[in-house]
């Protein structure tokens, strides 16, 4: 399992390895969709908080690097976490997508530098 998950960190970017579980994926001869969900761990920024997972936020998609000739989409559920005691819906702040584009921070700036 720890290389899978190495080699994984090689391909993907890390955050995501780290943080979500790959439930699933779909290959087809121009596509490769991979399916992650938060991981059930609450966000450190509320360790003082007493948290209960509450679902998930509504799934986003962004692209990815492309992998052997295939477009690569990753569809991303984040998780809704409860404060028991005061009943506030809270999530971590991810920074998953660059501005004004629907795909990875790192797609955007390994597009950008190619562009230059």
């Amino acid at each position: 399992m720890e290389a899978y998950l190495e080699l994984l960190k090689l391909i993907l970017p890390t955050f995501l390895v780290d943080h979500f579980d790959l439930n699933s994926f779909k290959n087809s001869e121009e596509n490769l969709h991979l399916y992650f969900e938060e991981k059930l761990s609450p966000p450190k920024e509320f360790n003082s908080e007493d948290l209960v997972s509450k679902g998930f936020l509504d799934e986003i998609t962004i692209q990815d690097f492309p992998l052997r000739g295939k477009l690569v989409y990753l569809h991303i559920k984040r998780r809704r976490w409860t404060n028991k005691n005061t009943g506030e819906i809270v999530k971590r702040n991810w920074q998953l997508v660059a501005k004004g584009t629907r795909m990875t921070q790192e797609f955007a700036a390994f597009l950008k530098e190619i562009n230059r």
